[in-house]
């Protein structure tokens, strides 16, 4: 039958023939892609990879290469799974200058660094609609300290590190009146500005303090990357409507052929303020910290901030022309060179560190903007990668000279060669890729081996789960020549950005339990025979213990109606891996999980008399489900004595 057809009709068939089979899981290298993520039972992945959950306001832990879900760390939003967010220890984290924020849109993830290699200490992640970044220990894998940022609207460029983790960045995406205050919105060119942030890291606990902001013109700052090597000192954001548009940004912001990368030479900053020359700007914001031994959330109110004003300290900022509307701005690992995402460009501009220091000596300016002077494009561009797909938008590095790109409007990740500008290949996404992450990508030393696209939607690639699709990834081996898709997997959230560190590095630093003998929580007990009930008028505190497999105590009455009910609890157990929950019947918050030496409180108002059961949610033994109790609730004018065992 073949034999009667015409070629061309011979040649589509075997097409089709040979993409149906692919299709149904025969195409070739497909079993070769499957052993190189297979990750045997007892066994573990090569890396942790830490995902932001967009707008779940958390941090999501992946294995790699397997794409196995860990661990969601509750950060900027309210958890019920532990009661983050929800108990009277947790509940500061998310206090604001706004009052108590209960979710946040976290975009960044972004690991500690010395000397530009990631160290595995402490990772960062911004909230992008309250400005806020936050401070993970990676011993833990919790959120330990969360720092609103004032005089900002949207703090997407955040929390990149420098080098030696001395600072990390944020700038505002919304410019907004400095100080804020009600002026009309048609004001904006004469009213709005923007602010580059520098958040000072304590070397030794981690703790953030906002050192400084700079003043800038009331663009819109997109993102950024601090320097390395022989550009350590400097930090690079970019920004976009430098028309100053208020309206219609689509189209009123995509007018001018360039737009700015902003250069901050910091240390210079650093120099300003020991002149002198800082301005103290009233500013209310919160600082809130989670200390390890009370096993309790404070904070700290800040009534001010230090601003730098360009006009008055020349030098620490200049812009560079980049084309077109520039989303992502990263640095390579050799320092020298600045890569732009222009996603209206039809190419990929490569700035040159050394070409920028030399047109800055030679005053190769074509404007002053607010005080900054702007160089000329020319003078500091090392290249231009041609065909770079469409819509490019971020870049890591692999550590061989090779650069990654991704397209988002041609879903597309681009490979480059750094020096030669050359496309050497290429590799479709599905669907609309946003950001990529190589290990360690973004640092002097990349751990190469995989990056994996960060898609923004997944139309048919999984089982439908109604109107809304989960989010996906995918993880690529780029360890030869052409890049190959190893993996596809759903994520939690709208994975904006990703880090990922190799699993050794943080294994070695993992805290097991904490030490009973150091805790200092105030409601926290060292035994049974220290537990207790005690009535202060219409609040009742339970001091209660949790071991295998019961509470102590396991009865109580003589609690009312109106009553305000804390079960301060804590967990005796010193075994690592045995947590213990906590709920009783009719809570209107959350669960709690607690810790090996860890003491945690639920605060339950009980509205109808009767009696109510209490039990252990966390499996933690055979006897697991014998690990209850009860508490008697009389009616408001109850006169039944306190009692407990």
């Amino acid at each position: 039958m073949l034999k009667k057809l015409p070629f061309i009709s011979v040649a589509l068939l075997l097409v089709f023939m040979f993409t149906a089979c692919a299709e149904n899981g025969s195409k070739p290298g497909a079993s070769d892609a499957a052993e190189k993520v297979y990750v045997a039972p007892g066994e573990y992945d090569e890396f942790y990879s830490f995902m932001s959950g967009g707008f779940s306001g958390q941090v999501t832990v992946y294995g790699l290469p397997s794409g196995r879900l860990f661990k969601i760390i509750p950060v900027f939003s309210q958890y019920p799974e532990n009661g983050y967010g929800y108990t009277p220890e947790t509940k500061p984290m998310l206090q604001t200058s706004y009052g108590e924020i209960p979710w946040d849109d976290a975009h960044h993830p972004e690991l500690s660094q010395t000397d530009g290699i990631p160290d595995g200490r402490w990772l960062f992640i911004n909230a992008n609609n309250t400005p806020r970044v936050a401070r993970i220990d990676l011993s833990t894998f919790e959120t330990k300290e969360i720092l609103e940022i004032p005089n900002s609207g949207g703090n997407h460029g955040s929390p990149f590190t420098t080098m030696n983790t001395e600072y990390i960045v944020a700038s505002t995406r919304f410019s907004v009146p400095v100080p804020q205050r009600d002026v009309p919105i048609s004001s904006y060119k004469e009213n709005f500005r923007g602010t580059l942030s520098f958040i000072k890291i304590d070397q030794k606990e981690g703790n953030m303090d906002l050192a400084f902001q700079i003043l800038v013109p009331g663009f819109d700052y997109d993102l950024a990357h601090a320097g390395k090597g022989p550009s350590h000192g400097w930090a690079f954001f970019t920004s976009y409507n430098s028309e100053q548009a208020n309206t219609l940004l689509e189209i009123n912001a995509s007018q001018n052929d360039k737009d700015f990368i902003a250069a901050v030479n910091w240390k210079k900053a650093e120099d300003y303020i020991k002149q002198g020359k800082g301005k103290t700007y009233p500013s209310e914001y919160y600082r809130n910290y989670y200390d390890d031994n009370s096993h309790t959330a404070y904070s700290e109110k800040k009534e001010s901030v230090l601003v730098l004003d360009p006009k008055d300290c020349p030098g620490i900022i200049y812009y560079l022309p980049t084309p077109k509307s520039p989303h992502g701005v990263d640095v390579d690992p050799s320092g020298e060179y600045i890569v732009a995402g222009g996603k209206l460009a039809t190419v990929i501009p490569v700035h040159s560190f050394s070409k920028m220091l030399q047109a800055i000596e030679n005053e190769d300016f074509i404007a002053d903007m607010f005080g900054i002077p702007v160089l000329k494009y020319e003078a500091v561009i090392a290249g231009e990668v041609e065909n770079p797909g469409l819509g490019p938008l971020h870049t890591e590095f692999d550590g061989n000279g090779y650069a990654y790109t991704s397209a988002f409007i041609s879903s597309e990740v681009v490979k480059w060669k750094l020096g030669t500008w050359e496309v050497v290949d290429r590799i479709p996404s599905y669907y609309s890729i946003g950001h990529l992450m190589i290990p360690g990508g973004d640092s002097k030393q990349p751990f190469g081996k995989y990056l994996v696209a960060l898609n923004k939607i997944t139309k048919d690639r999984y089982l439908p789960t109604g109107p809304e699709l989960c989010q996906s990834a995918q993880l690529i081996d780029i360890t030869g020549d052409k890049m190959k898709l190893l993996l596809d997997f759903p994520t939690i959230g709208e994975p904006h950005y990703a880090q990922a560190i190799p699993a050794e590095i943080l294994m070695e630093k993992q805290k097991k339990i904490f030490e009973l003998e150091k805790n200092t929580h105030q409601f926290g007990v060292k035994s049974e025979k220290d537990t207790r009930v005690e009535r202060n008028g219409k609040e009742l505190h339970i001091y209660m213990t949790t071991t295998r497999t019961h509470f102590k105590p396991d009865n109580i009455e003589g609690a009312k109606v109106g009553d305000k009910i804390f079960f301060h609890i804590t967990n005796l157990e010193q075994d690592w891996d045995i947590p213990h929950g906590f709920a009783v019947k009719g809570m209107r918050t959350a669960e709690l999980l607690i810790m090996p030496g860890q003491t945690r409180t639920a605060v339950w108002e009980p509205t109808k008399e009767g009696v109510y059961p209490f039990y252990c949610t966390d499996f933690c033994s055979a006897l697991h489900q014998e690990m209850q109790g009860y508490i008697r609730i009389g009616g408001a004018d109850s006169n039944t004595e306190l009692s407990y065992n």
